[in-house]
Formats: C-alpha cells, structure tokens, sequence
C-alpha cells in the first residue's frame, strides 16, 4: 500500500495573526484526503545561526527542524517578505538547511500571500537560498494566493472557495512531484 505523502508547512512570520500562518493554517484544515500536513512550529526556538553550531552533537531545535524536513514527503512555504526580503527569523531557519542534506531534492514550493506588486524580493531569496541547499522547486506548485485580513475568520483561517481551491491544487500538485 503506498505511503500517504506528508507535507512540512513551513511559516516564515512570527506573528501568530499572520496572513501566512491563515495560508498555512488553512491548507492544513482543507488537505485533500490523502494528504497529510504538519506544520511547524519552532521557528522562534531556532539559534541564531552559526557555523561553528553547524556540527555534532546539534542544537536541540536544529534537530528538531531538520527531523521535520527529512520525515516529510514535500515542503510548503509561505513567508511574508520583510525591507525587500525574507524576515530574518525564516532566513535564519533557512540557514540551518545548508549544512545538513534533508531538503536536498525535496519536492518544494511556497505560496505568496502578499497583496499584488509586493513579496518579489522574498520569492527572489527564497529561491537563491532554497536552489543552493539543492531543494527541488515544484514551479507549478509556486503561486500568488494573495489574502487580505477582511479574508480571516474568527477562526484564524481563510474562509473564500477560491482560496481552498487554490491550496488543495498547490497541495495536489505538489505531493505529484513526490517521487519525481
């Protein structure tokens, strides 16, 4: 019987009322059956990185996060972008990717949230950086789902059809790759 593919949701915000952790949040409650999603949730225990860390025995959170990445099947990002770029929080997760090889070839992709005209330069660097640690970038599975807060419900997730639609095919699309 195959294995139902797991994908990791990886939220570049800290801000718990963050649009990208409605995106997140919401394609974890609207997963095609068949499809699991776990999200993570330890960005803000990560250290600050540095290389000299980058060995045995690792950090704790560092473990922790790439534990995350090598027991999924595929990886969703969605980050929001900060003075023209990543937030330096996700950049810093990121960085704890390059030395270890769990990402490498892991079907990858990211929903932008942002309002139109904005979020390119985060695209830009998550691109650069998710390239270098030899991810395997799902294109079709990169999209602009931009969401506005008056899209938020009480619940924290995003109420609009289209937007369901939207995720269940990046999903689809995405765990397609897995295997590729």
């Amino acid at each position: 019987m195959p294995q139902t593919p797991t994908v990791l949701l990886l939220s570049g915000s800290l801000r718990g009322d963050s649009s990208n952790e409605a995106v997140l949040r919401t394609a974890h409650a609207i997963a095609p059956e068949g499809i699991r999603t776990v999200r993570y949730s330890g960005l803000a225990t990560l250290p600050h990185f540095n290389p000299d860390d980058d060995t045995d025995p690792l950090p704790a959170p560092v473990v922790e996060l790439r534990a995350a990445i090598d027991a999924a099947s595929a990886v969703l990002v969605c980050t929001p972008e900060y003075a023209g770029t990543l937030p330096g929080s996700f950049k810093n997760l990121l960085d704890w990717t390059v030395g270890g090889t769990e990402i490498c070839d892991k079907p990858t992709a990211w929903v932008n949230a942002a309002a139109p005209g904005r979020g390119q330069g985060a695209e830009a660097t998550l691109r650069t950086v998710l390239v270098y640690t030899g991810a395997h970038i799902v294109e079709a599975a990169c999209v602009r789902v931009p969401v506005g807060r008056d899209m938020l419900g009480a619940d924290g997730l995003i109420g609009d059809p289209g937007v369901h639609d939207r995720l269940r095919e990046v999903l689809g699309t995405l765990t397609a790759a897995v295997g590729v």
